[in-house]
């Protein structure tokens, strides 16, 4: 079998939740455009030249709280991407591949509600990062074993 096919169970499920994480990462940015027009505050001059009433600004509290989540992905998940396309060539036990693969995006997911959709205390974002990150670390230490 292929390993870079969609017959393959594990990179099919790796395709879908890169796929499902960009597209999560869109609606961060998608966030922060409403965070912005919804305070008339914007980072640019000739952004905030659209109405008379908004004003730059580069320290709003609930802007820069989306934008600090944007950045945590930025951090986050293309080192998944990378790694993750990697744990594929090692040929995983599909059950243990597609179950990290979910374990990542819903931390990622959970990481993102927590921190700039519905605020909660600690710890439940340093909870889902550690999810995240504990699984992109179990599969960069597979890699390493696979191909040492």
């Amino acid at each position: 079998m292929e390993l870079l096919t969609r017959e393959n169970p594990v990179f099919a499920a790796y395709a879908l939740y890169s796929t499902l994480l960009a597209f999560k990462m869109f609606v961060v940015t998608f966030l922060t455009a409403k965070q912005r027009f919804k305070k008339q505050i914007f980072a640019s001059p000739e952004d905030a030249k659209m109405n008379n009433k908004a004003k730059v600004k580069h320290d709003d509290p609930d802007i820069e709280r989306v934008r600090r989540a944007h950045l945590n992905d930025l951090e986050n998940i293309p080192i998944f991407w990378i790694v993750g396309l990697l744990y594929v060539l090692t040929q995983p036990q599909a059950i243990i591949a597609v179950n990290l693969f979910r374990v990542f995006f819903v931390a990622r997911a959970m990481h993102t509600f927590v921190y700039a959709v519905v605020v909660m205390p600690q710890p439940a974002r340093a909870l889902s990062w550690f999810a995240g990150v504990g699984v992109t670390i179990y599969m960069a230490l597979q890699v390493i074993l696979h191909f040492a």
